[in-house]
């Protein structure tokens, strides 16, 4: 193996690398993918991840600011704009993203609201119930949308069918952002200064509010639910074990009293992760509970 070929196996290994490091929950479910979707869906992640990486945490460490930042990640979203389109580029999370996104035949019109949503987190402090929206759209749905495009792709479904899988890839995606932003609440306000859900205030969280979001996150979850029984199976199960992750830490977010839920972040232990794993290898999806009024 040498040249491109080479070059690309070596982006490969980078992106898969970057999901195992930074997520057990996703990289447990990546195990259940098909081989080559498994590679499309770790090349996203990474990107992701970089993008996020690039307004929180590692960034601020390093002593960079808002403004520092914002150069970076405008930067970044300009290389991944140039290899959509050339094919290369010296950055190998990008060069492995845009590998998927052409191979898979998503562009612009998904990676520009997330970079939307990524440029959010330097400046938008609290959001109001249109911007919250539009955020949720940029950093979450728009991820599940590509990793659809790879669920997909050489499984020709018909436009109405594929609308169905679209609408459940966003819910999914909004579902996991919504459950992080619940079990982060604290987190994200003390060390971010950020409060994301609107009109939500950290310092009066009460049962009455968190018993609304967390009934929110089951619509979410029980839309996404009903069309995973239509992917392909090279997809399915992967799908059916992070679904089956994020509603358990959804009702364990619902268990723990509002009080506490501000003050300690809420995991699923790792044995209920085998478990709900093991369900998903045998072709169950986590059921809901009914809508409640």
């Amino acid at each position: 193996m040498t040249g491109l070929s080479l070059y690309d196996s070596v982006a490969d290994a980078t992106a898969g690398g970057v999901i195992r490091r930074y997520s057990t929950s996703f990289g447990l479910a990546s195990r259940l993918l098909g081989g080559e979707v498994r590679q499309h869906v770790e090349n996203v992640y990474a990107l992701v991840r970089v993008a996020d990486e690039i307004v929180d945490g590692p960034a601020t460490e390093a002593g960079l600011g808002a403004e520092a930042a914002g150069r970076l990640l405008d930067g970044f979203e300009a290389e991944t704009e140039r290899a959509l389109v050339e094919g290369f580029s010296p950055n190998l999370v990008v060069h492995a993203f845009a590998r998927t996104a052409r191979a898979t035949g998503f562009g612009a019109e998904l990676t520009a609201p997330f970079f939307a949503s990524m440029r959010a987190d330097l400046s938008a402090r609290e959001h109001d119930q249109a911007s919250f929206d539009a955020y949720v759209y940029g950093s979450a749905e728009v991820v599940g949308l590509m990793c659809l495009k790879a669920f997909l792709q050489g499984h020709p479904f018909p436009p109405s069918t594929v609308a169905e899988l679209e609408e459940g890839a966003r819910r999914l995606g909004a579902a996991f952002q919504k459950v992080n932003f619940l079990r982060d609440l604290a987190a994200d306000f003390e060390q971010l200064g950020r409060s994301y859900f609107p009109g939500v205030d950290v310092t009066t969280f009460d049962e009455q509010t968190k018993t609304r979001l967390v009934r929110d996150i089951d619509d979410d979850l029980r839309v996404s639910g009903e069309i995973i029984p239509v992917l392909p199976t090279t997809s399915r199960r992967a799908v059916a074990l992070a679904h089956g992750l994020f509603a358990e830490l959804n009702r364990r977010l619902e268990a723990t009293p509002a009080a506490s839920l501000v003050r300690a972040r809420v995991r699923v232990p790792n044995p209920v992760k085998v478990r709900i794993a093991a369900g998903a290898a045998a072709g169950r999806v986590t059921r809901l509970p009914e809508a409640r009024a």
